[in-house]
């Protein structure tokens, strides 16, 4: 027969573990709306400059730049930026992640001959730390992310592929679909290729504008500052998605701790009626031999 203090002090935990996860949906879903609106605000510039400097790009000499087209060399030392959150209790946000980034180094180990590992945020360093070699690790800058943050990422990371510490540069991150959705993407981000123009946008491709201060030295500009704002982005798209995995992860396991309650309520019941009515058998034995 289950213990009757057990069961009532194992109610009390999963009691107190509900309202734990009941809160942290609350705080997620109200930094959600925040990151959601951020997400929101930055793609439509994000994209609008993506596609002015493609369009700029397609036009120009790709020597012009050092991030634009491939290295006349063969491309052999990758950089792999893996996003992550800092915190857990998200679902599988974050090991999703790191199956996808154990998965690329393992298919590509012998495709380059190097491959460098950056991690932006805890939950990634500590996965891929016992396994592989981290060049380098930011953790605690997506609590208060801003863009001079990015800013300053991108900017290291542009200067370690002008330096030629790498020839490639892809980062791995949740692309924020909805609260319910995160897709894993992972894309290429140095160097810096112009997309292949459709058929429909041919006239507009063609369409000659006049640049001032001129196409080279707008090229140039835009290029470093490119890779910024997509840093930026996808550091949105993160947070966004982290706390949209964390309100389901938590609102799951809320519902979770209603059952489990409702299960240990009904045992602990049948519990206490089997105690007393073996109390009763005792009492009433106890009194039939006296009587006897």
């Amino acid at each position: 027969m289950p213990n009757l203090k057990s069961i009532k002090k194992r109610i009390g935990s999963v009691k107190n573990t509900g309202q734990i996860t009941k809160a942290m949906k609350m705080v997620s879903a109200a930094k959600l709306r925040k990151a959601q609106d951020n997400v929101v605000a930055a793609r439509p510039y994000a994209e609008k400059l993506s596609e002015v400097l493609y369009r700029l790009a397609d036009s120009v000499e790709p020597g012009i730049s050092p991030l634009l087209g491939k290295r006349e060399r063969n491309s052999d030392r990758v950089l792999l930026v893996v996003v992550t959150s800092d915190r857990g209790l998200c679902g599988g946000f974050n090991a999703y992640i790191c199956k996808t980034a154990d998965k690329f180094l393992k298919e590509n180990k012998n495709k380059y001959s190097e491959i460098k590992i950056m991690t932006i945020g805890r939950k990634g360093y500590d996965f891929l730390k016992n396994r592989y070699e981290v060049w380098k690790s930011y953790s605690n800058i997506q609590s208060n992310l801003n863009y001079d943050t990015a800013a300053a990422l991108g900017q290291e990371i542009i200067s370690g592929y002008i330096d030629e510490h790498y020839d490639e540069v892809h980062i791995l991150y949740n692309e924020f679909k909805s609260v319910m959705s995160q897709v894993v993407t992972l894309t290429q981000m140095l160097p810096i290729i112009p997309e292949t123009v459709s058929e429909e946008d041919t006239v507009v491709a063609h369409t000659e504008y006049i640049y001032e201060p001129g196409q080279a030295a707008l090229v140039s500009e835009l290029l470093p500052k490119h890779i910024e704002v997509q840093i930026f982005r996808i550091l949105l798209e993160s947070v966004a998605g982290e706390h949209g995995a964390r309100m389901t992860a938590m609102d799951s396991a809320s519902k979770n701790a209603t059952e489990m309650i409702g299960r240990l309520t009904l045992a602990y019941n049948r519990a206490r009626q089997a105690a007393i009515t073996t109390e009763l058998m005792e009492i009433i034995s106890g009194a039939e031999s006296i009587k006897g």
